[in-house]
């Protein structure tokens, strides 16, 4: 069991630390609620019936931490959108399978852009903090980060269709060569 909690964290904690980052804008606390989320993750396992919904049901777990700390808070500030747990659709199930591939994707990246989409996308750094921590001007992280986006995208679309509504909102995809070995 401890070795697929380390699996687990080796596989979430960067996209759940952003996701967490984002959400209460605050380092600090944004670690520690990370921690909790993990104490959950590690009691709760076993509770677990679809492995293949592992990643819905952390982000549950996420969800409600945040929500957590936010009312520990005691404060009427209202809580940041997005926090509510709608139930998952397939439109929602589709889109957490493109996300799992994401990670890797930027991983391919070039080293410049990798940088710049870690620090931006996953971390959940505003690109000002990114153009300071890579040593470079404000533009230059901006085009690093909108340079990796494209480079991801294409990379997405080199392996997968995608089929999205009216609004532009992805609610399927399918893969174009059973050998893409992206995720």
């Amino acid at each position: 069991m401890n070795e697929s909690i380390e699996r687990i964290w080796q596989s979430y904690h960067a996209g759940l630390r952003g996701f967490i980052r984002s959400r209460v804008g605050d380092e600090s606390a944004a670690d520690d609620i990370l921690q909790e989320v993990f104490m959950r993750i590690h009691a709760r396992i076993g509770s677990l019936e679809d492995g293949a919904r592992i990643k819905a049901w952390i982000y549950s777990i996420t969800r409600n931490a945040v929500v957590d700390y936010y009312r520990a808070r005691k404060t009427l500030e209202p809580l940041p959108e997005g926090l509510e747990a709608p139930e998952i659709d397939a439109n929602d199930l589709a889109r957490q399978d493109i996300e799992s591939c994401l990670l890797p994707l930027i991983e391919r990246l070039p080293d410049r852009y990798r940088q710049a989409l870690v620090l931006s996308e996953i971390e959940g750094l505003p690109q000002r903090q990114v153009a300071e921590r890579l040593g470079i001007s404000l533009s230059g992280a901006k085009s690093r980060v909108r340079r990796g986006r494209a480079m991801v995208k294409g990379l997405l679309s080199a392996c997968c269709r995608f089929v999205f509504d009216r609004r532009g909102t992805m609610v399927d995809y399918e893969v174009k060569d059973s050998g893409c070995e992206i995720c």
